[in-house]
């Protein structure tokens, strides 16, 4: 009888798309290769921002006894994202909040679809997201959100407060947790760091503990990153299998050393 249960959050890199079983994505081989006697949620879900990864994690958390929560997994993803409450709707995530990406917007049209070209399940996956964000409202707010208000000095602020936000939560309950990131633009923009920005960047990016994070190479490279720059086989934006079980080889020293065995 499992006692307990390991928590996995993200964005389609933790979801698992695109692969031939979605559930052997990375954080549950992670989750596998520690012979575990708990239970596995994953909490991940595509298009995910980072404010939405935060909620999602949160929520599952707080249904669980912190003492029965063996561990937390996440993997960040990019900043252009946001997760926002939107008038209830049986459709949408939780029945009211929604994630956004640029994706969502007429401005992304042409880079949307050069990128989804050659994969009928995901153009029709992108059809049927289509369909869901005009029937809610969704699509109008997207286009104005990314016309007029996105930028990425506020996606980072969001980013960031969400990631402090879930890492003290977490350390508040004694909750063992490791967080890694698909790409690094999270903290870098090419060789210029967000944190050198201003004096809330600053302060903001001493908040975080990365005592706790794995990152696949010099200047917090993601595993995104890390599957292209080795060649790893793609489906069409997303890696395969052996990109996921190559990563769990790397990171299993930190994340054993973070959660002390607990599984």
């Amino acid at each position: 009888m499992n006692k307990g249960i390991f928590i996995a959050g993200g964005c389609s890199f933790t979801y698992g798309s695109e692969m031939p079983d979605r559930t052997r994505n990375w954080s549950y081989e992670l989750y596998e290769n520690s012979k575990p006697t708990c239970g596995y949620v994953n909490t991940a879900r595509p298009g995910s921002g980072n404010s939405g990864i935060a909620r999602r994690v949160f929520q599952e958390v707080s249904q669980h006894r912190p003492v029965d929560i063996k561990g937390v997994v996440v993997m960040w993803t990019f900043n252009s994202r946001y997760d926002w409450a939107m008038p209830e709707h049986k459709s949408l995530d939780e029945s009211r909040w929604t994630s956004i990406t640029p994706w969502d917007a007429n401005l992304s049209a042409e880079e949307r679809h050069n990128a989804l070209v050659g994969s009928e399940a995901e153009q029709e996956a992108w059809k049927r997201r289509q369909d869901n964000i005009i029937q809610t409202g969704v699509k109008p707010f997207a286009n104005a959100l990314y016309r007029h208000a996105a930028n990425e000095y506020h996606e980072i602020y969001l980013s960031w407060k969400s990631i402090i936000w879930l890492q003290n939560l977490l350390d508040k309950k004694k909750i063992p947790y490791m967080f890694t990131l698909a790409d690094n633009s999270l903290f870098y923009k090419v060789f210029d760091q967000h944190k050198d920005q201003d004096n809330l960047t600053k302060a903001l990016h001493d908040e975080i503990d990365f005592t706790k994070w794995f990152s696949f190479g010099e200047r917090m490279m993601g595993f995104n990153q890390w599957a292209k720059l080795n060649d790893y086989k793609y489906a069409t934006t997303h890696p395969l299998d052996q990109a996921h079980q190559d990563a769990v080889i790397l990171m299993m020293p930190t994340f054993k050393q973070i959660t002390g065995g607990r599984l």
